[in-house]
């Protein structure tokens, strides 16, 4: 069965996404295998979710929102009742592009794979707005990945595990059954029972990874795509610039969801940032300024998301993830934390940790 409409189904796309998601909040889509999981393992979803806040009939329509905040506590709330410390890579092994609403639609139309996970970067934050993709290309391999900027988030392994689990299916249905990656990325340390990755994803696994991802041929940026249809792509996008125009994303959330990629391969310069957004950089640092913030503390800020994550998820070294983070000297990085947090980043590691092997 496909994992994209037909243009046959243009009532579909109209009736997909009718409100833009606010800032922090993902649509359910992707979560939608959650109370299937659930149940799998004897567990009544209702009570979970009742037992985290939230409503039992969230499920009912993927198009509805949740917030990052309550995405962890719910999936860190399942992989505790459930006993299950893959819970996220099962949720996301049942999920694919569909699972995206309209920017899901978009990729299966684009001409090409290349332009498909171009689309996706550029159109996600319709769909997701705490997280963005990103896209590196090297000679042989690419990389598409994902980052979390919302702060103070629970269980970002267990999202990340169903993340990557979606864009290796996602890549899956836009490269067809002769797709295998070369590599599957791990942000998060090795768990004491890798069965069920190596089964989902049969290839080569790495943990402890600075970003999470899927490595695959470069190659296949440049396979054609059956399903290309320039009517079909107009329809979409127009779905997309209509939910744009409901809510005009500001300048510093705009900013915050550009920052991870921007840092994780160093390039979050003042005038790199600024060139991304069509503006000199005195003119960003003025519009930061009328918003109450600096463009460091946006970086500050979105460092400290991402340090947090890496010192409680991997293994890494704190000079390892101080480099990640464009530190020049790891003693710069751990003044920084102590600021963000109160607390060195060993002493931050000993309270918050992930146990080993989870």
């Amino acid at each position: 069965m496909s994992h994209f409409l037909t243009p046959e189904h243009a009532d579909k796309i109209h009736n997909l996404q009718q409100h833009p998601v606010v800032e922090g909040c993902v649509r359910l889509g992707p979560l939608i295998g959650v109370p299937l999981v659930l149940r799998e393992f004897g567990r009544d979803p209702a009570a979970v979710l009742h037992s985290v806040g939230l409503e039992t009939d969230l499920f009912d329509d993927c198009e509805n929102v949740i917030s990052f905040t309550a995405m962890g506590r719910l999936l860190a709330s399942c992989t505790a009742q459930t006993r299950c410390p893959h819970f996220g890579l099962l949720v996301g092994q049942r999920a694919g592009p569909e699972c995206m609403g309209l920017v899901g639609q978009l990729l299966g139309c684009s001409p090409d794979v290349g332009t498909a996970l171009r689309s996706l970067i550029l159109h996600l934050h319709v769909h997701d707005r705490g997280a963005v993709p990103m896209l590196s290309v090297g000679p042989e391999t690419a990389v598409m990945g994902y980052l979390i900027y919302q702060p103070d988030v629970e269980a970002t392994d267990q999202i990340y595990d169903g993340v990557v689990a979606i864009l290796h299916n996602t890549l899956r249905a836009l490269c067809g059954p002769g797709f295998a990656p070369v590599a599957v990325l791990f942000a998060r340390r090795s768990p004491a029972d890798v069965e069920p990755y190596r089964r989902f994803f049969q290839a080569p696994l790495r943990f402890d990874q600075e970003q999470p991802g899927v490595a695959f041929p470069a190659k296949w940026l440049d396979h054609k795509l059956p399903g290309a249809d320039p009517q079909q792509i107009k329809l979409v996008t127009d779905r997309i610039a209509a939910l744009d125009r409901l809510e005009q994303r500001d300048l510093v959330g705009r900013l915050r969801g550009a920052l991870p990629p921007l840092l994780m391969t160093r390039g979050a310069s003042l005038e790199r940032t600024a060139e991304l957004f069509s503006l000199h950089p005195r003119t960003l640092n003025r519009r930061l300024a009328e918003a109450g913030c600096t463009f460091q503390g946006l970086v500050e800020e979105v460092r400290s998301v991402l340090a947090c994550q890496l010192l409680g998820n991997t293994a890494m070294s704190v000079s390892q993830i101080a480099a990640a983070l464009q530190y020049a000297e790891t003693s710069a990085f751990t003044r920084a934390f102590r600021r963000w947090t109160g607390l060195s980043p060993t002493a931050w590691q000993a309270q918050f940790r992930q146990p080993p092997g989870v």
